[in-house]
């Protein structure tokens, strides 16, 4: 089984608030890998909505990503992806 760790800094002006929470959650979720997330000495399941608002992470948060399985190289560069795009939000 495979395990892939990356560290992402959220660069949108409003770091894991509740629509790019949602928008992390639901790409976490696509993926059949456990993906989890430390940020702040906390850690959260990346396919929870509660957990991941509850990190509080701002812009400029730097988040600990790490998953676990069959596809975790594929979830962890969804997730980079969707954190360098800004979740989609204009600069």
């Amino acid at each position: 089984m495979a395990t892939v760790e990356q560290t992402l800094v959220l660069i949108n002006k409003v770091g894991l608030h509740a629509r790019p929470a949602a928008q992390f959650v639901q790409t976490a979720a696509g993926y059949s890998a456990s993906v989890m997330i430390e940020y702040a000495g906390q850690t959260a399941d990346a396919k929870r909505i509660l957990q991941v608002l509850q990190l509080g992470a701002e812009k400029g948060a730097e988040l600990h990503v790490r998953a676990e399985g069959a596809d975790a190289r594929e979830a962890v560069a969804a997730l980079a992806a969707l954190v360098a795009e800004r979740f989609g939000e204009p600069e």
